[in-house]
């Protein structure tokens, strides 16, 4: 699993080129045959924790910190397997995904925003995660791409591990 494969994913609507960029972290956690999501219990949406790189962090810092704000779980980053450039709207959203290992448990420090979302750690079978993200068509085009992002994303795990 040395490789990391990069896949490009367009929206309906995408701006070409982009006007901004995103670069994110995300961790996929498996543990028990379980993998660990993150639910915004006000919205119905979820995906894998994970999100914005900041200022002087390496991509495996990002999704360290970015794992243990959203779920409260410390995370070792194993490997980055996959990059998806995901090109909605008028954004380009960087997402570099490492499996990780579960290192130790604390507490959620949400943003105002995940707060208001009403993010809380879930974890469910590797089944039930892609029955809720083959729902992408059901869902608004923002929602409908980070589905169809985060179906990817669980499938080439799927493909990686075997």
């Amino acid at each position: 699993m040395n490789n990391i494969e990069i896949i490009n994913q367009y929206a309906e609507t995408y701006s070409d080129p982009p006007e901004r960029e995103r670069i994110a972290g995300r961790g996929i956690v498996v543990r028990d045959g379980k993998i660990l999501l993150s639910h915004e219990l006000n919205t119905g949406v979820y995906m894998t924790p994970g999100g914005g790189i900041e200022d002087g962090e390496t991509l495996e810092e990002c999704c360290k910190r970015e794992v243990r704000e959203e779920s409260g779980y410390e995370v070792n980053p194993i490997c980055q397997f996959l990059k998806i450039n995901e090109y909605s709207f008028e954004t380009k959203y960087v997402s570099n995904y490492f499996i990780c290992e579960v290192t130790g448990e604390g507490e959620q420090t949400l943003t105002d925003i995940e707060i208001e979302h009403g993010i809380v750690p879930e974890w469910l079978t590797i089944e039930e995660a892609l029955a809720i993200f083959s729902t992408f068509d059901e869902k608004t085009p923002d929602v409908r791409s980070l589905y169809i992002r985060e179906l990817t994303t669980i499938n080439k795990y799927l493909e990686n591990v075997k």
